[in-house]
């Protein structure tokens, strides 16, 4: 029975939908070191796989936003979730780090279809305000995927080895593929003949990048953004082996980072409604910013103990809740027409950023924290100068008008 749109059950499983992409990092984390034994792959090789998982879903950003501009959102987010559990079996029979590595890219380009063409049925339904409090709301669902996911990986690596994660995840898309095959009604609106032409597309992509309303929102988002790749894709080594700490603790440590983003998202959903797009952010921002000078000052100052990590990146995954929903609605809110276009251009950005965020950090790894800590503590402070540069001005023009 299809589900109704606004209702609970409809919000979460759009909520799911994006959670699948923190799902299939967060689970994964706790195996890399065993990864690195198993393959006889030294850290920068195993980082591949994220920078690879990161590239997968940043090319899947360019592909499915104009085909469901096209044909609909409902049909390219099946054959996206088929092509998901098919890069998990993949990924599950690999025997080597390079077949695991282009494994990883199959499953992120399939996976990449969920997070897309949510945002864009969001943008289908709601408008502003309202697309702000829904992509919060979906966003406490989001929260609770790099709580789960740590800890299941852990589980699932004990269990049956690292195999089992990946039988896991393509589990986890085929029943997102029932789900939305029983579930989920059309919700674009008519298909635009222009969508899959290359030079209308590219006049899509050039026409969003020119405007401010647009680019100052993907900006604030890529900045905070990239903070969290720089964490997911590197806690797991600074954990456990520059600290010492066992799979089991870190899949703890991690999710109470976490639960920064999910006490943030529950927080904000509450909190838009009365102060708006702007002071959200605004507020998101300069947490973010002085979470992010702690955590880098931590590192730099030699304190080799896990609090130093967790409790101030706790502090900034609350932040980023404040920030990322409502810069996504602000950005997407004023192009109903191109919308699956404009959310496949803020995708893009975002995991390309994350992908060499993630080789980055993986070939500056030294065995400390401060290649980590100084990643979180400079797009901390690279979120609160974009917002007193390129957004408030932006805002402030809105509300003369």
């Amino acid at each position: 029975m299809p589900l109704k749109p606004r209702t609970a059950s409809f919000t979460l499983l759009l909520g799911l939908l994006v959670a699948i992409a923190p799902l299939s990092t967060d689970i994964f984390v706790p195996i890399m070191p065993e990864l690195a034994s198993v393959f006889g792959a030294d850290v920068a090789t195993v980082q591949l796989t994220f920078t690879s998982f990161y590239l997968g879903v940043a090319c899947g950003q360019l592909i499915y936003g104009p085909l469901s501009d096209r044909y609909g959102r409902r049909l390219p987010l099946l054959a996206g979730l088929a092509l998901f559990a098919a890069g998990g079996l993949g990924c599950a029979l690999s025997t080597s780090i390079e077949v695991l590595i282009a494994g990883r890219f199959m499953q992120a380009l399939g996976m990449s279809a969920g997070p897309v063409l949510a945002r864009s049925i969001v943008r289908d339904l709601y408008s502003w305000d309202n697309a702000a409090r829904t992509l919060a709301l979906m966003s406490i669902v989001l929260g609770v995927a790099p709580i789960l996911g740590p800890l299941l990986g852990t589980a699932l690596l004990a269990w049956k080895g690292w195999s089992a994660v990946f039988w896991a995840l393509a589990g986890v898309a085929v029943v997102l593929l029932a789900a939305v095959a029983f579930g989920l009604t059309e919700t674009a609106p008519h298909p635009r003949l222009q969508s899959l032409n290359p030079a209308a597309l590219m006049r899509n992509f050039v026409f969003l990048l020119g405007q401010r309303r647009y680019t100052a929102y993907l900006v604030a988002l890529c900045t905070v953004q990239t903070g969290i790749a720089a964490f997911i894709s590197s806690s797991a080594f600074v954990f456990m082996r520059s600290l010492g700490h066992t799979a089991g603790e870190y899949a703890v440590l991690f999710a109470i980072v976490a639960t920064g983003h999910i006490i943030g998202a529950i927080a904000s959903s509450r909190l838009v409604m009365r102060l708006g797009i702007d002071r959200m952010i605004r507020t998101g921002s300069l947490i973010a910013c002085l979470s992010g000078i702690v955590t880098a000052g931590f590192g730099w100052a030699g304190v080799d103990h896990a609090a130093a990590i967790v409790a101030p990146t706790f502090v900034y995954m609350f932040a980023t809740a404040f920030v990322m929903p409502h810069a996504t609605a602000a950005a997407l809110s004023p192009f109903p027409k191109i919308a699956g276009a404009a959310s496949s251009l803020l995708g893009f950005v975002q995991f390309t950023l994350g992908s060499v965020t993630s080789y980055v950090l993986g070939a500056l790894y030294d065995g400390t924290q401060r290649p980590l800590t100084t990643a979180i503590g400079l797009m901390g402070m690279a979120s609160l100068l974009v917002y007193l540069i390129l957004v408030r001005p932006i805002a402030a023009a809105g509300r003369r008008n």
